[in-house]
């Protein structure tokens, strides 16, 4: 009976401890100041550019290093023409390949 009671309040406790409730703002402050706070980051996405009827569609690749250092690559879907901006110490660079 006593490893019974033992074991039900054990439950318990995870219950109570382990619903804690977030809202929304509380998410974005958190994910503002992880943001804020990174050194570093890299992302990957799709962009899409709709230009009167045309439509280009573009992978993006971001690298992000503090001190604003940052090398994007955008390559087009249709024809895999890739172009790469990049900045370092020595100012800011376009390729185009």
């Amino acid at each position: 009976m006593k490893k019974i009671l033992e074991f039900l309040a054990v439950i318990g406790i995870f219950l109570l401890t382990g619903c804690g409730v977030k809202n929304a703002d509380n998410v974005l402050k958190d994910l503002e100041k992880k943001v804020n706070n990174a050194s570093s980051y890299y992302l990957e996405g799709e962009m899409e550019i709709i230009n009167h009827e045309d439509t280009y569609t573009y992978q993006v690749k971001v690298s992000y290093q503090k001190n604003d250092y940052y090398k994007i690559e955008l390559t087009n879907t249709l024809n895999n023409h890739e172009q790469v901006i990049l900045r370092n110490d020595d100012g800011v660079y376009v390729d185009t390949l």
